[in-house]
């Protein structure tokens, strides 16, 4: 199968989404959308997104990223999404023509040794138990997939190699190997991710699970156009 995944839309209410979506028809069987789909969350703001991908005939499966969560309109973004036949993945799992998709927001925390860790004022607490459930339900879905192979999709990244570009002091903000960590204990074959607009293309979770960055900023700085394709 040859998968597009791309990342970080940021559709408004006058957006044009259609030319970064050119050929990709074409060059691929389905096609990810990882998050960032809205710029500030409105529902205005995911209709003229959703007229602009009707034109599309391949099958698409998305995930919510933090902007798409602003205005506490996520609940009615994912109806609008799944009304027009887009398939939602959060925490859920979906079999595409034997392959396995999984995927979810994700969220902060950092990474490796310097993993913010749910100690001293209730604030910190509550703030990495948000990330600790996105890993643990991130876990859970991909324990249910019985396929092949299996893709996941998250917004925020697993890995720091995608990151490099953003500021360090950022990083913890812009993911978490907590990510990696669920999906390295059961096995995929490709993880991509959005979020990170100044980041890398391309890097590895410590199991050896290759990462692609597909915001569209990074894809169109370092591949020439918006989207990734790869096969599976």
């Amino acid at each position: 199968m040859r998968i597009a995944a791309i990342a970080d839309f940021h559709c408004r209410v006058n957006s044009t989404i259609a030319p970064l979506l050119d050929g990709v028809q074409d060059q691929a069987d389905l096609l990810l959308l990882a998050g960032d789909l809205t710029d500030t969350g409105l529902p205005a703001e995911m209709a003229v997104l959703l007229n602009e991908l009707k034109q599309l005939s391949l099958p698409i499966l998305a995930i919510l990223g933090n902007h798409d969560h602003e205005n506490d309109h996520s609940d009615e973004l994912c109806t609008m999404l799944a009304d027009t036949g887009i398939m939602v993945l959060e925490g859920n799992v979906v079999e595409v023509q034997g392959i396995g998709f999984l995927g979810a927001k994700g969220f902060c925390g950092g990474f490796d040794d310097k993993l913010v860790q749910p100690f001293g004022e209730r604030a910190i607490k509550d703030f990495i138990r948000i990330g600790i459930d996105e890993s643990v339900r991130l876990e859970n879905s991909v324990a249910k997939l019985q396929t092949p192979k299996k893709v996941a999709v998250l917004h925020y990244s697993p890995v720091k190699q995608t990151l490099e570009g953003e500021s360090p002091e950022l990083f913890p903000f812009l993911g978490s190997s907590r990510l990696a960590s669920a999906l390295d204990r059961h096995g995929v074959d490709v993880i991509v991710h959005g979020h990170a607009h100044h980041g890398s293309p391309e890097g590895r979770t410590a199991g050896g699970i290759p990462v692609y960055n597909v915001c569209r900023f990074v894809q169109q700085r370092c591949c020439n156009r918006p989207y990734l394709v790869f096969q599976v």
